[in-house]
């Protein structure tokens, strides 16, 4: 692992720093603006062509991220100074092997094979950081998943157990949606199905996610800094909307700390991590953990000062760069510019080279902007973009980035534009 560093070099000279994103979607687009503005070299890989972080990388590959053979081609070939994994279809067992060689995988090998597996993650959050999480069993059968269902309770979630956005997940009501939570996880998982999780529904008040940051402060000493705790909701397990600061008590926002603690502790290595929980009132359960910035911090884009974004937090730590902080009550913590929000742009057609309208319109809605990803492919539910707001208020955020989000819209080639519902929310506007 790095160290705290003092100098940088020059992209595209023998002196760079390279950076490797394996994944290259609009988070690691982010990630990837970061490095160019601190001349950092990236190379971005991904499974298909002119994926947002590839349209601003010095270079870019496209193949499997789970050949092992392809993934040492790309390395040997780079020799990066880190490896950022940003996707879970990735060879794990390379990632170890690279690690052995003395490449510097980005939290760690470890942490990423936890994360990328959700019996690992569970097993992980519940036995070794030994936090507070929502009841589980596993399942294997279809028989097997009845059984789990009965045992946790009604209502409850079932995930499959390696995948992520939501998909392979369901809401089981009842026994009589068992087998549509079968077939859910087998046919829509990004990574593996072989098991399946079944998780007690929490009645929680708020979902949020902490973005805790492991790094070097000034004097080269390891430490976690905390921004505040970021709130979101989510439409079929995809995130849908977010903002920060999220509404919590000062007791539970203490707790969101001391859970992201122990959990980023156990995984260790440098980077941000997007911890995942549930509170109701002053109690706080555990969730999930993603080893790189998360989709619902793409607020901090707006809620924090330049450069210092989820994206900008995380290649600090990647590098040994010290991140500022100042310490409340035995927490270092990350201060806020604004209240802010986000709302996503999602795609409700399918085809090639989407376009987008209703910018002008959008853009007129004071304190608000568009990220739109580049995606040269839609399909339904994809998200090709979000709504970035901020203001005195978090609600005032919010009102602006949905109003935003549903004033843009869509067409491909193959299909006609569909309207968002602008006319229906246009009153929402302040």
């Amino acid at each position: 692992m790095i160290k705290l560093r003092d100098e940088l070099g020059t992209a595209m000279t023998d002196s760079a720093q390279k950076v490797l994103l394996l994944g290259s979607g609009e988070l690691g687009k982010e990630v990837a603006i970061e490095a160019q503005r601190l001349g950092v070299e990236v190379i971005a890989v991904d499974r298909y062509a002119n994926a947002p972080a590839m349209q601003v990388a010095h270079r870019s590959y496209v193949g499997d991220m789970r050949n092992a053979d392809f993934l040492f081609s790309v390395v040997e070939r780079e020799k990066p100074d880190a490896i950022i994994p940003e996707i879970e279809a990735i060879n794990l067992d390379a990632l170890f092997e690279l690690e052995k060689d003395g490449y510097f995988i980005v939290p760690n090998a470890k942490a990423t094979w936890i994360a990328m597996h959700r019996e690992r993650t569970r097993e992980t959050l519940a036995k070794k950081a030994k936090v507070p999480t929502s009841r589980y069993a596993y399942a294997t059968t279809l028989d097997e998943l009845y059984e789990a269902c009965e045992k946790i309770g009604y209502p409850c979630h079932t995930k499959a157990i390696m995948s992520s956005s939501g998909k392979g997940s369901y809401f089981v009501r009842g026994p009589e949606d068992v087998p549509k939570a079968w077939e859910e996880a087998k046919k829509k998982a990004r990574g593996s199905a072989d098991k399946i999780i079944v998780e007690e529904h929490i009645d929680f008040d708020v979902e949020i996610t902490e973005l805790a940051v492991r790094h070097y402060d000034e004097n080269g000493e390891l430490v976690t800094t905390f921004p505040k705790p970021v709130g979101h909701y989510q439409i079929d397990g995809d995130y849908h909307a977010s903002w920060q600061p999220a509404e919590i008590s000062e007791k539970a926002e203490r707790e969101v700390y001391r859970i992201a603690k122990r959990i980023t502790d156990v995984l260790g290595g440098l980077g941000l991590f997007g911890v995942e929980m549930f509170v109701k009132g002053n109690k706080v359960w555990a969730n999930e953990v993603s080893p790189r910035p998360h989709d619902t911090g793409m607020v901090t884009l707006a809620s924090h000062p330049t450069g210092f974004s989820e994206f900008g937090l995380h290649l600090r730590a990647v590098l040994g760069l010290p991140i500022p902080g100042e310490w409340v009550d035995g927490y270092r913590l990350f201060p806020l510019l604004t209240p802010a929000a986000t709302h996503v742009i999602k795609a409700n057609v399918s085809g090639y080279s989407p376009r987008f309208r209703g910018l002008a319109r959008a853009l007129s809605v004071p304190n608000a902007t568009v990220r739109l990803f580049g995606k040269p492919e839609a399909y339904s539910g994809r998200r090709m973009g979000v709504a970035i707001a901020w203001g005195k208020s978090v609600e005032e955020a919010k009102r602006r980035a949905e109003m935003v989000a549903h004033s843009i819209e869509l067409r491909t080639r193959s299909a006609e534009w569909h309207s968002q519902d602008y006319e229906k929310r246009k009153h929402l506007i302040k």
